[in-house]
């Protein structure tokens, strides 16, 4: 299995593979598939409860790497920013979705959403705002709005600072800051966060994506990091897709991580092709199940 494939169920506790991990630290993998190895929180410790241990899913392929323009992934060549096709993203094809942390809506996104060429996307942008870059067939590029008509976004396993028009790699942009419902930091301590990490890259990161890393900016939770949470017992985290007024489909995942990688997954396929991809696992049962349940 690949990675971007959907998640296995997770093995027992106790059946890990372990690489060695030190601080920030990790040894890189290329598995595959799917694999869990124990990891450190990167901070070492969490305000909240003390120091805690997480497990982090390795992949082959980090999301972002299928971003560039060009690149042949699993033998297919990945369009670029100048197709045609791109320049008019079909905001009809996105999925409607909901996250809920047992019964708390932590992040929401509805139907079609207003883009902008980047050049009109700098007139609505304001310092410590979330930007998110979209066209069909790639995953969603997020971006940190600093000021002065520049981004911090984390691409290719490097956090950059650049142009707005030179992230947006010619997708259309808007402004996401109301998708999660977490308390965001103040404008100012959300671009000091972003630019403090401007020049890490490989080993040093503690995000998975472009869109952890602009998140983990705005909000400072240790769950959009890698190896933020324990995934031991119940899966508390809940996906929602509706796919259409009266039905929906519901996952659920152990961290908040796992799942945003199942849901820009998601979005990278476009509605119509999660729908037909779900239509042979959609049979009426009692109560949601792990990777597959339906309503």
């Amino acid at each position: 299995m690949s990675g971007s494939q959907r998640p296995v169920p997770l093995p027992e506790a106790g059946s890990w593979s372990s690489p060695a991990r030190m601080g920030n630290q990790m040894e890189k993998l290329t598995h595959l598939s799917y694999r869990e190895v124990p990891t450190a929180d990167p901070l070492g410790l969490d305000p909240d409860d003390g120091p805690r241990i997480g497990v982090s899913y390795i992949f082959s392929a980090d999301d972002d790497e299928l971003e560039e323009p060009g690149v042949v992934v699993d033998g297919e060549q990945q369009r670029g920013p100048g197709s045609p096709a791109e320049d008019q993203p079909d905001l009809l094809d996105e999925l409607e979705c909901s996250v809920y942390y047992r019964d708390e809506c932590i992040y929401q996104k509805g139907g079609a959403l207003d883009t902008y060429a980047p050049e009109s996307l700098l007139s609505r942008c304001k310092p410590g705002d979330l930007l998110e870059f979209l066209c069909p067939n790639q995953y969603p590029h997020w971006a940190v709005y600093v000021g002065d008509f520049q981004v911090v976004h984390l691409h290719r396993q490097e956090v950059k600072s650049s142009f707005v028009t030179e992230a947006s790699r010619g997708r259309r942009g808007r402004v996401v800051n109301e998708h999660y419902r977490f308390r965001a930091l103040s404008p100012t301590t959300v671009v000091r966060a972003a630019l403090a990490q401007v020049g890490a890259k490989e080993q040093e990161l503690c995000w998975r994506n472009s869109e952890c890393f602009a998140a983990w900016c705005r909000y400072g939770r240790r769950e959009f990091k890698i190896g933020g949470e324990l995934r031991i017992g119940k899966q508390p985290y809940r996906l929602r897709l509706q796919l259409s007024d009266k039905k929906s489909h519901t996952l659920e995942f152990q961290s908040l991580e796992d799942l945003i990688t199942e849901r820009r997954r998601n979005d990278q396929m476009g509605r119509a092709a999660v729908l037909q991809e779900l239509a042979g696992h959609l049979q009426p049962e009692e109560g949601p199940r792990s990777g597959h349940d339906s309503h």
